[in-house]
């Protein structure tokens, strides 16, 4: 039996001879009772003190300490996925989850949501990550139950950004109003699924899917997403030209996301066919800042990105890192290999087929396919 260091009625601490607890005089003859309380806490890697301040930082020395979602990790046969805080911000407003399932006909299908809570927001931290598991579990219940993927999609984005919109309504929205705290949590949103050959993203926001080949001289990489951004938005209605666009201070401030003071919810979805092996990268802009272009971002993906994807995003990570760190950084890595997919048959007309190569392309796929505005979400009145 593991020797008790604690009373299992009171906590005293034990020594190894105690038969009995000389504070309470308990018994400790039978098996170790399991304690509730609050786990224990590590001691301060600055000065190994194990005492806390209200705020969570070392109550002897002030440094702050590590918090759960500075840096996450998690992977599964065919996806992986790192989050890290970065060098500048206190925390980590990014959010991310990585799953598998399977359809309907048994063929495995693999899922990966990225978020970035809006900075200016109130709770951004809190939004990406509901808005990351409303998303998941969408996906997740939507493909089981064998629904297209373009309307799974578009599902689990309507189900993050009523599950965000619901945080402005909550008890901790209403005291931060009532302090002068009138921004709704915000986030932007991106999301990948893999099943039975096809690939589906879905995206709101500036976080960006990207295609990058293993061989990368027979078949280009390519940007899948195409920003809800100022910039974006400009070019697209003949104002200013690329060029002028993202050189203007307003270049990249997003014009969609997840969240009650979105006026409308548009979410992009795009499908397509991998002709060749390689990986879907799914990230927000702590990572592409560094690299925006899809060439430019596959110089720094592993060439085993495929075989160890977990390698690959801790990679990334650490590249944006060395870079700057100036954001929070999250990417998620899911292998593609059309040699061991299953072919696919009827798509809908967002499908695009990306060619093998092609001389001078423009980076991003053209024409993505434009759907109607969503209405912002407001929840039922409660009077």
């Amino acid at each position: 039996m593991p020797q008790q260091t604690v009373c299992p009625s009171c906590a005293e601490p034990l020594d190894p001879e105690d038969a009995f607890c000389g504070a309470c005089g308990a018994g400790l003859t039978g098996p170790p009772t399991v304690v509730d309380g609050p786990s224990p806490v590590p001691p301060c890697g600055h000065c190994g003190s194990v005492e806390l301040a209200p705020d969570g930082s070392c109550g002897a020395c002030g440094q702050a300490r590590p918090r759960p979602r500075d840096h996450q990790e998690k992977a599964l046969t065919g996806v992986a996925g790192v989050s890290d805080r970065g060098l500048r911000h206190h925390r980590n407003e990014d959010a991310f989850t990585v799953a598998g399932t399977s359809l309907p006909g048994g063929e495995p299908a693999v899922v990966a949501v990225v978020c970035d809570g809006v900075s200016s927001s109130s709770r951004p931290d809190e939004a990406s990550a509901t808005a990351v598991d409303a998303a998941c579990d969408w996906l997740l219940g939507a493909l089981e139950r064998g629904e297209e993927p373009a309307r799974a999609m578009r599902g689990a984005i309507t189900a993050a950004a009523r599950a965000v919109t619901e945080l402005a309504y909550d008890r901790t929205a209403q005291a931060q109003a009532a302090g002068g705290h009138l921004n709704a949590p915000a986030c932007t949103y991106v999301s990948a699924v893999s099943a039975a050959g096809l690939v589906t993203i879905g995206w709101v926001g500036d976080t960006r899917a990207y295609w990058i080949p293993d061989d990368r001289e027979s078949a280009e990489p390519y940007r899948l997403t195409e920003d809800d951004s100022w910039a974006a938005r400009m070019v697209a209605a003949g104002l200013m030209g690329e060029a002028e666009a993202y050189a203007d201070p307003r270049a990249h401030a997003i014009t969609g996301w997840l969240g009650a003071d979105a006026e409308e919810l548009v979410p992009h979805t795009v499908s397509f066919t991998p002709h060749v092996p390689g990986v879907l990268l799914v990230c927000t802009d702590g990572l592409w800042n560094y690299a925006e272009a899809a060439t430019d971002l596959a110089f720094f993906v592993r060439a085993d990105a495929r075989t160890e994807p977990l390698a690959a995003a801790r990679s990334l990570v650490d590249f944006a890192v060395a870079a700057g760190g100036h954001d929070n950084i999250t990417v998620a890595v899911l292998p593609i290999d059309p040699r061991r997919a299953a072919a696919v048959a009827d798509h809908e007309a967002t499908l695009i087929d990306l060619p093998t190569q092609q001389a001078g392309h423009q980076d991003t796929l053209p024409d993505l396919p434009r759907v109607p505005p969503v209405p912002a979400y407001a929840p039922a009145s409660t009077d």
